[in-house]
């Protein structure tokens, strides 16, 4: 058995804001599992372990949400076109262009363009099913 994948937790405040903000405004691919209860679904993840500071901050045990993409400054304009509200323009982070948004109930997420490569799994194709051969029909005694 491998890990195939992480799967995030946002708390929020007000989570139908929260799950609709992310389903109309951000345009995040999701199932609705029942009773309005989105998963948000993505083709790539990755989970980045960082440091604390020199004062102990932030504390252990804290997380974080960040969302990626390859032109930041096309992907904010896109996303200001649907009403998302920024906190910063882009800041140089070193491991790439950093920008936070906060979404409906308080939920504050980060939105980078990286700079190092991203490494993109390529799903394995399916073993393809033997076709089915009818059997040959035995010729008939008379």
């Amino acid at each position: 058995m491998a890990i195939r994948g992480i799967h995030g937790l946002l708390y929020s405040s007000d989570p139908d804001g929260t799950r609709a903000f992310f389903r109309d405004a951000m345009k995040l691919p999701h199932s609705d599992v029942g009773g309005g209860w989105l998963i948000f679904d993505f083709p790539e993840g990755d989970l980045g372990i960082h440091p604390t500071d020199e004062d102990g901050e932030p504390k252990p045990n804290t997380h974080d949400v960040s969302f990626y993409c390859d032109d930041i400054h096309a992907t904010m304009a896109e996303l200001r076109a649907r009403g998302v509200e920024f906190k910063q323009e882009p800041a140089d982070h070193g491991y790439g262009h950093v920008t936070y948004f906060t979404a409906p109930g308080g939920v504050e997420c980060q939105l980078y363009e990286p700079k190092y490569e991203k490494r993109v799994r390529k799903p394995k194709p399916k073993a393809k099913a033997k076709p089915k051969t009818k059997a040959k029909a035995k010729p008939r005694r008379r």
